[in-house]
């Protein structure tokens, strides 16, 4: 950062404890008063260079957070038995996941979720390498995932890696049957926890391609895992402005992406990228059931692999 000139040494404070104040509210979530303390500085100098590194984790943002090459299959799925035959197209996994948001009580009805929090519904693309590769953050937490997918598609600055044809992204029933968006089969058992134990294995050809679709979507559940684990700020938002707070989520995928590409073999990755690893939805957001363009290509789509499951298994197919 300071060789790219974002950061660099004021008369009284080294660009060393600059990144200090800004990695000891986003990691550890401590008060504008501890930093006071523990830094010997007062709380505008806190306040100020927390926002000068902000900006500085923007821009790396803007370089480490990009989209993956569609030209080629994500190593990952080629090296796992249940998906090497079946998911050749797929390139990442979307998903929305809620982050804490702190806003006036005038203002919190639309943020307010599912779980009567304020929240702030972030939507990510992540690689099966657990990176993000988009991140779109700052809408209220009552909007449901499919409707903040639909504004990122509709608003082109913010240029949405849309897959070409014959490349998808593996989505969970909260969003809509569309081009480039391979769904589960509504109304058959999905997450992995639901097949686990005696006498719960798939028993037709849409549980098993659930079952398999679920399985290698859970990356993006496991990342979310590692983002909130790593970064309590998340977890625990001060008062900042509203866009503030969603620069905050942006600055912390980037810093996790960083993490993730300078150091293999750190604890959080590794206990996170265990694909066993139970963290899913508690609760799951289903789309309404309705009839979108170009959705009989993917429904087709997802059909054709159930029955390749289904043939390799010695399971009926689906007519």
């Amino acid at each position: 950062m300071t060789t790219r000139g974002w950061l660099k040494d004021s008369r009284y404070v080294r660009v060393d404890e600059q990144l200090g104040i800004f990695l000891s509210l986003v990691g550890h979530g401590n008060s504008n008063r501890y930093l006071c303390e523990r830094f010997q500085r007062s709380g505008q100098t806190i306040s100020t260079y927390f926002s000068i590194v902000l900006k500085a984790f923007l821009k790396l943002a803007k370089e480490i957070i990009g989209p993956p090459s569609f030209d080629d299959i994500p190593e990952e799925i080629p090296m796992d038995p249940n998906h090497q035959c079946y998911f050749k197209g797929c390139v990442s996994a979307i998903d929305g996941t809620h982050i804490n948001a702190s806003v006036s009580a005038s203002k919190q009805i639309p943020y307010r979720g599912g779980k009567g929090i304020t929240t702030q519904n972030v939507l990510y693309v992540c690689s099966f390498d657990m990176k993000f590769t988009f991140v779109y953050a700052g809408w209220e937490g009552s909007v449901n995932d499919c409707r903040v997918l639909s504004a990122a598609l509709d608003t082109p600055r913010l240029q949405f890696p849309r897959p070409p044809p014959g490349k998808y992204y593996v989505v969970d029933s909260g969003y809509a049957a569309l081009p480039g968006f391979l769904t589960p089969f509504k109304g058959e058992r999905y997450h992995p926890n639901d097949y686990r134990g005696k006498g719960r294995r798939p028993r037709t050809a849409k549980e098993m391609f659930n079952r398999r679709h679920s399985s290698l979507r859970n990356v993006i559940e496991r990342s979310f895992g590692a983002l909130k684990n790593r970064f309590t700020i998340l977890r625990r938002m001060p008062p900042f402005k509203v866009r503030k707070q969603a620069y905050i989520v942006i600055a912390c995928c980037a810093l996790h992406n960083y993490i993730r590409d300078q150091d293999r073999m750190d604890r959080n990755f590794s206990r996170y990228g265990d694909p066993e690893y139970p963290c899913g939805p508690i609760q799951e957001e289903v789309a309404d059931d309705i009839s979108h363009e170009g959705a009989t290509e993917i429904n087709m789509l997802r059909k054709s692999i159930a029955n390749k499951m289904a043939r390799d298994n010695n399971m009926a197919e689906i007519p």
